[in-house]
């Protein structure tokens, strides 16, 4: 992996457009193509942690590149198996100064290219919960919300803090300025298996935590029932008003559903505006330069009342 993180090279491919994937078991994608030719991105930016302008800002590449075919090792590109892979290294370009780890990510733009259509703010670009007034409603591109996907995590960090080895966010809800879910895996590096767990933020507060399977704890203890790198398994967030749904789905195994009340999280008021994100976003800042977190995506669909696409 050091080598492809020192040399780098750009792939764009145009050809005729695989269909959207849709089937959890089998799914049919071709390892032959850019991931924008297996999944519907055109409603998703990518997120790298690269700055290769110069511009004191991390690259974004828009949803049109990423439909046209965009692939870029060892960041983001078609696996042997046909799914997206993600990687994000501990070092390199953040996407804010209020955070301080790095990612490779997908963020939700539901103008699909439209760049017309402003990307903050209650737009045609986000989308809002339906606790919201009427008036707010209709100016979103969607109300309430639903992402679906299908993955495993093939690599966490080994290397760095105790209280920060191998974290990674693989889904998400962003709101405005904080962030309603995230969803997180974590094996610890003498553990065999790694934990599941939901991060609920509201407005202002502190985030409230929710275990799948095994424990976020820095010194958790090997989980029975945890999941093993490279191992698929599939969630669903879901937002009906002030009710978040999600669900940890595993072949073979029963599911396991959180369900959170948010009427008092602050999410109802008229300024607030949504987006899923979905991809890598490693939460290890204190590790070697080279060590890195990575996912596989196989499955990826978002859904809103009112959104047509």
């Amino acid at each position: 992996m050091h080598s492809y993180y020192q040399k780098i090279s750009l792939l764009f491919v145009a050809v005729l457009c695989c269909p959207l994937v849709i089937a959890e078991d089998v799914p049919t994608l071709n390892p032959k193509v850019p991931p924008g030719l297996n999944f519907d991105l055109l409603d998703w930016n990518l997120s790298l942690p690269l700055d290769t302008n110069n511009d004191k800002k991390v690259d974004t590449i828009p949803e049109t590149f990423l439909e046209k075919g965009f692939q870029l090792k060892p960041y983001f590109y078609t696996a042997a198996d046909g799914g997206i892979v993600f990687t994000a290294f501990v070092k390199g370009p953040k996407t804010s100064k209020n955070t301080k780890y790095t990612r490779s990510e997908l963020r939700e733009m539901l103008r699909r290219g439209n760049t017309r259509i402003k990307t903050q703010g209650v737009t045609e670009n986000n989308w809002v919960f339906s606790s919201v007034r009427g008036k707010t409603q209709r100016k979103a591109g969607g109300v309430d919300g639903r992402l679906e996907a299908t993955l495993a995590v093939n690599n966490v960090t080994v290397t760095g803090d105790p209280k920060q080895l191998g974290r990674v966010i693989v889904g998400q809800i962003h709101a405005k300025d904080d962030e309603p879910a995230r969803i997180y895996y974590r094996k610890l590096p003498n553990n065999t298996k790694g934990s599941l767990y939901l991060a609920h933020e509201p407005r202002g507060g502190d985030d409230q935590y929710y275990e799948f399977v095994g424990s976020r704890s820095s010194n958790a203890k090997d989980p029975e029932d945890g999941i093993a790198l490279d191992e698929k398994f599939s969630y669903i967030i879901d937002v009906q008003g002030d009710t978040l749904t999600v669900t940890l789905s595993r072949q073979g195994k029963d599911d396991i559903t959180h369900t959170v009340d948010m009427q008092n999280s602050g999410y109802h008021k008229r300024d607030q505006y949504m987006y899923f994100k979905a991809g890598v976003y490693n939460q290890n800042s204190t590790g070697v330069a080279e060590d890195y977190a990575q996912a596989t995506f196989y499955r990826l669909v978002n859904s809103h009342r009112g959104y047509e696409h």
